[in-house]
């Protein structure tokens, strides 16, 4: 069958890795230390995806700006230091050695620092399977479409042979504007009705299921 797709990008962090968890509580944590208010798990999970510093202002909009930094730091020295717990979510990485097999084109465009993705692509183990990715050091924070409009440039791919897939709004509103289709993964940072409200192809509900789509639909 031929592919509908030539490029497959994919956010990191609630759609291949099993990390929200961590940054919530990472979030809150620099909070505490800070002596502010933690955002509650749903706020906190609503940032996951955006850049860090804008994940923060969100986060915490009442923090005076040029302590932003100072949150960075403490929110960087709470997630690393578990980060090393933390793994794919189960099949992921038999998914995109299939996928890889199968001829697509894989990136990766996140919200981590270019930093945090080259040692989760090291620690992960897939690393090897991406021909790009874009990180939120190194273009506008999502939904901004610059990272995917980077990567489909660089492979001179059309919107219309691109799908991004991911777990939060953020994705689906940077494909949208980014004029690419996406999938909703809902076992990641975002409920089902904010991935529902940005029309994505489709909604799965387990890496088994993404699999499962992409192998008959993309």
């Amino acid at each position: 069958m031929a592919k509908r797709f030539e490029l497959l990008v994919f956010d990191w962090d609630g759609t291949l890795m099993d990390s929200a968890a961590a940054i919530v509580e990472a979030i809150q944590a620099a909070c505490h230390d800070l002596q502010l208010t933690p955002p509650t798990d749903e706020q906190a999970r609503h940032v996951i995806g955006l850049g860090l510093v804008d994940a923060m202002r969100h986060a915490v909009p009442e923090l005076n700006e040029a302590d932003y930094s100072r949150m960075v730091d403490r929110y960087r020295h709470h997630y690393l230091a578990r980060d090393h717990e933390l793994r794919l979510f189960a099949g992921a990485a038999e998914m995109i050695d299939d996928l890889a097999a199968a001829g697509y084109i894989l990136a990766v465009a996140t919200g981590k620092s270019r930093l945090g993705l080259n040692r989760a692509l090291k620690v992960s183990g897939i690393g090897a399977y991406f021909h790009d990715s874009r990180c939120a050091d190194e273009c506008f924070s999502k939904p901004h479409p610059q990272m995917l409009q980077e990567l489909m440039d660089g492979f001179g791919v059309e919107p219309g042979q691109s799908l991004m897939i991911g777990d939060t709004s953020h994705d689906l509103m940077m494909a949208n504007n980014a004029g690419v289709a996406s999938v909703a993964v809902s076992y990641g940072a975002h409920p089902v009705e904010n991935l529902d409200a940005c029309s994505p192809l489709a909604r799965v509900g387990s890496i088994g299921a993404l699999h499962s789509w992409l192998k008959i639909n993309a």
